[in-house]
């Protein structure tokens, strides 16, 4: 990952909208969700929802399948691991064993993170 990679990130996630988005999708894992069934959940508006969908996915912060009439979306969680690495590479002037005790490794469930095949 790059700062520009990195500000494209940070910059799509900075709204509420689409953040409450990509928290609802990682929460759900590796299936995703339709749009219909993330405006429910957020009552979000149809018209509203397309719009910061397609921001995210812009941004490759989600994925996008289509399934018959439907589009299922999916939290893309190796772009947000990428960022973590990006953002704490330097840790500790590149000595991370020297600031463990304050950098916890993230862990997910197993099968939580999908494949470049299922996203």
């Amino acid at each position: 990952m790059d700062k520009l990679s990195a500000t494209t990130v940070f910059e799509s996630l900075s709204s509420g909208v689409r953040l409450d988005i990509y928290r609802l999708l990682v929460r759900v894992g590796p299936q995703g969700m339709v749009a219909g069934e993330i405006a429910t959940a957020l009552e979000v508006p149809p018209t509203n929802l397309s719009f910061h969908l397609k921001a995210l996915t812009q941004a490759q912060l989600v994925s996008v399948v289509q399934e018959g009439r439907f589009q299922r979306y999916r939290a893309s969680l190796g772009l947000i691991q990428e960022l973590i690495v990006y953002l704490t590479q330097e840790c500790c002037a590149g000595h991370p064993e020297q600031c463990a005790a304050i950098c916890q490794p993230i862990s997910c469930p197993q099968g939580l993170i999908p494949t470049q095949a299922t996203a």
